[in-house]
């Protein structure tokens, strides 16, 4: 496994003086951690042929049992204590293709020999996986230099630096900081006023100032909100072919945003999303949360109904165990689990919990189950009113139709279009009786009315969520392979045994009662202070997206096939500070930025770099790229036209033709919004699964069908091009450049000097200013472009500096 920690740790423990003529060393046996080092392997290596879903051989690696008696061929795959005796080591260091293990793929490398060496020396004992034991308080580690620490996330981080010998890097200077934490922070640049103002003075104390400043910005909701949209596969359409609408999905996105802002608990955020609708008191809010089921794809004509059902439920139980418990729980829809301790029974119990929820829609119903009215007693007014509505006007077209049948020719044509009224209204007594008529004119004044009552009723306010549940949930089987249309034996509401297992305790379900309940035993569950998963998983997020890699790298899968925790203990300690502090994000984000850890500079060291060449140990902080958001949102910045509107209907950027008609009716639910909503933070673009918007998705910005546990950040031709070539940056560079003729005049020194300070939010160097103005004459003079022609392009390369796209 190069490039994990326990490479290193061979590397600086099994390596010595004799490496260099083939020999390796041992690792200690007490150096050796299973959990961390042996089990990962042993699951990524040997699994598919000797775990849990086969067993060549008659042994299994996930079964210490089964390794240390005689197998099928008559040798021990290991013996504890005594490696040379291993049947395992002995195949693994074969050179004949017919006996060496693993079969296929890559031989183990020597690393990864040496390990499971020192393993077996050690007696091969088998501990338990460490994301399946409880969070332990762990004791801060003692450190040499204490005057680093600034909290205890560094003690933490320095005790791992000083036992390779490593030192931290230096903190960033002010202006990087400040830049790099209003990023991090809002997802936005700030001017280069506010970088001026804050460096002033610069000292611990005014740092902290801005971070809790920034925190306490709006734009900070906005920002860390998509990460959770991320993680929750949010979308405002249904996919396939149609790809119709999710009403008032936004309303979803706002209320995560609120929640940001608002520094809800975690716990009680999740509690919201799961069982809004079960919770006492029942809000608005709570109600909104429970979008949070209607989020996913939803196919109008399925081929196998019931599949599709399925399928949906699928969709839930993957998210919830994924963005909420960092475990692959949908692996065993079909069977259990190949690598983790996880079993169909597990994942059925947990699709119980479930259960009750509804699917989406029907064709012949898109809003019924999936449209929540906050205000009944209005909701039911203006539903009275609408069938009073759809009786007098069917009743109308049949007076009609009886008159129409009877008018001449060029009469009845012209009812079938926009002459229609006019007839009607000059021939209709004409050709029906006086009673028929009189009924039709009373009818007529009715329907008045009731237009006119419509327009008097206050709005109805729907959002997405739960509008309807089972409250007898039908019952839960077992299903053979995953088939819909083969149930097993029926299982009841439960959860995973691998944390602690057990069915909730839910009381008969009362007549007349609108849910189950099954979902509020879920959440209590999720939400609990003992479910060590939960705030695990969320505080690596969180590190995630401060440090460019989680201390877990596979967010979503904390299992035996995700990547250990480079520093379990600090893992621990940040899931127990969260759940002390009730559960705070907003003081677990300060707590990060406070740290020395984060602060510091992302300065290379080749020593450092030949030790850690992945910055597994945080020697420095990591150089990260914009993602999709902020690099659209940081150039509306600098061209000063970004829209700080809060909240609301999304808006559509305007896409070329080209782009619409990848659609398989281009255009098709494609809205126009005007040029100020469109200059809004990019948070706000209407999310549609078949149309993403290009220049956001060149960026990397995420797939919306499943999970995204952490995004890709590529570096390809695609965004280069988009930046200089497309026409909104083409848009975006002129009003860059009305902005520094603005502020600046036409002196070109100066503007280029303003340019560079608007795009990097720090003071230009004097070469930079230069190169700059070098450009414009050199496209002038060489490429014939116009002066305005020239400066505009100067406005356009600044934009695409690595110093605006890369947070340092």
């Amino acid at each position: 496994m190069p490039g994990r920690i326990f490479v290193l740790r061979c590397l600086f423990l099994v390596l010595y003086a004799g490496a260099q003529a083939g020999q390796v060393g041992f690792l200690s046996a007490q150096e050796v951690d299973f959990a961390q080092e042996v089990q990962p392997l042993l699951a990524r290596r040997c699994y598919a042929c000797h775990g849990p879903d086969q067993q060549e051989g008659g042994f299994r690696f996930d079964d210490r049992d089964t390794l240390v008696v005689e197998a099928d061929s008559g040798e021990v795959p290991i013996v504890p204590g005594d490696p040379g005796a291993s049947e395992l080591l002995r195949r693994i260091r074969s050179d004949d293709d017919s006996e060496r293990m693993p079969p296929e793929g890559k031989p183990l490398t020597e690393a990864e020999v040496a390990l499971l060496e020192a393993w077996i020396a050690g007696g091969a004992e088998f501990t338990r996986h460490w994301a399946f034991q409880p969070v332990q308080r762990h004791r801060l580690p003692q450190v040499r230099d204490v005057g680093w620490l600034h909290s205890g996330i560094d003690a933490f981080i320095l005790a791992r630096l000083e036992q390779a010998g490593l030192r931290p890097a230096p903190q960033a200077q002010a202006e990087v900081l400040i830049r790099r934490v209003f990023l991090d922070i809002t997802g936005l640049p700030p001017t280069p006023e506010q970088v001026v103002e804050w460096a002033d003075r610069w000292s611990d104390a005014k740092y902290q100032r801005l971070v809790d400043t920034l925190l306490a910005d709006p734009a900070f909701g906005e920002h860390w909100a998509r990460m959770w949209l991320d993680v929750v596969r949010y979308a405002e359409t249904n996919s396939f072919e149609r790809d119709g609408a999710k009403p008032n999905a936004w309303k979803y996105r706002d209320y995560v945003i609120n929640s940001f802002n608002a520094d809800k608990p975690y716990n009680q955020f999740l509690r919201e999303q799961i069982a809004g609708d079960e919770l006492q008191p029942v809000t608005p809010e709570s109600l909104t949360a429970t979008g949070f089921y209607r989020l996913g794809l939803w196919d109008d004509e399925p081929a196998d109904p019931l599949l599709a059902e399925f399928d949906g439920y699928d969709d839930i139980v993957t998210t919830i165990s994924q963005a909420m418990l960092g475990l692959t729980l949908n692996c065993a829809r079909c069977h259990d689990h190949k690598i983790d301790p996880l079993t169909q029974r597990d994942y059925y119990s947990m699709l119980a919990c479930v259960r009750d929820v509804t699917p989406y829609g029907v064709r012949s119903d898109q809003t019924g189950n999936n449209q929540i009215d906050l205000n009944p007693e209005v909701a039911q007014r203006h539903e009275a009113l609408a069938q009073r509505k759809k009786v007098i006007q069917r009743r109308l077209q049949h007076i009609e139709k009886n008159a129409i049948v009877k008018m001449p020719a060029p009469d009845q044509r012209a009812t079938e279009g926009p002459e229609r009224e006019r007839v009607l209204r000059e021939k209709l007594a004409e050709y029906t009786t006086e009673k028929l008529y009189a009924e039709y004119q009373q009818l007529k004044r009715e329907l008045e009315e009731i237009l006119a009552e419509q327009r008097r009723l206050p709005p109805r306010e729907t959002v997405l969520g739960l509008a309807k549940v089972d409250a007898v949930p039908k019952p839960t089987h077992i299903l053979l392979r995953g088939n819909p249309h083969s149930p097993g034996e029926e299982v009841g509401p439960a959860f995973p045994s691998l944390l602690g297992g057990g069915a909730p305790d839910l009381s008969a379900v009362p007549e007349g009662a609108r849910s189950s309940g099954r979902r509020r035993a879920l959440a209590d569950w999720l939400a609990d202070d003992r479910n060590w998963m939960t705030p695990r998983v969320i505080v690596n997020r969180l590190w995630l997206h401060y440090f460019g890699r989680g201390i877990v790298r596979s967010p979503n899968n904390f299992g035996l096939m995700g990547d250990p925790p480079t520093h379990p203990e600090l893992l621990d300690y940040l899931a127990t500070e969260l759940v002390r502090g009730d559960w705070s994000l907003k003081r677990m984000h300060r707590m990060i930025l406070l740290s020395a850890t984060y602060r510091m500079s992302s300065r290379f060291d080749a020593r450092a770099a030949a030790i850690d060449p992945q910055n597994d140990l945080f020697w420095r902080q990591n150089l990260r790229r914009l993602s999709a958001e902020q690099v659209r949102d940081g150039v509306l910045v600098a061209s000063g036209g970004l829209n700080s509107q809060l909240g609301g209907p999304s808006m559509f950027p305007t896409l070329s033709a080209e782009v619409l008609a990848s659609q398989s009716r281009p255009g098709n639910g494609w809205g126009n919004s005007s040029a100020a909503d469109q200059a809004r933070r990019s948070i706000y673009i209407h999310v549609k699964r078949s149309l993403p918007v290009p220049l956001l998705k060149v960026f990397d910005f995420p797939e919306t069908d499943t999970s995204c546990e952490a995004r890709f950040l590529t570096t390809q031709p695609g965004q280069a091009l988009s930046m200089l070539n497309s026409q909104w940056m083409q848009q975006q560079a002129a009003a860059l450049l009305e902005r520094v003729e603005r502020e600046c005049g036409l002196d070109l020194t100066a503007q280029a000097r303003r340019c560079l300070e608007l795009v990097t939010s720090l003071p230009p160097q004097a070469a930079d200013v230069d190169e700059l103005v070098d450009l414009v004459q050199r496209l002038k003079q060489g490429h014939g472009l116009s002066d305005r022609q020239a400066r505009q392009a100067m406005c356009l390369v600044a934009l695409n500096l690595n110093s605006f796209l890369y947070i340092d």
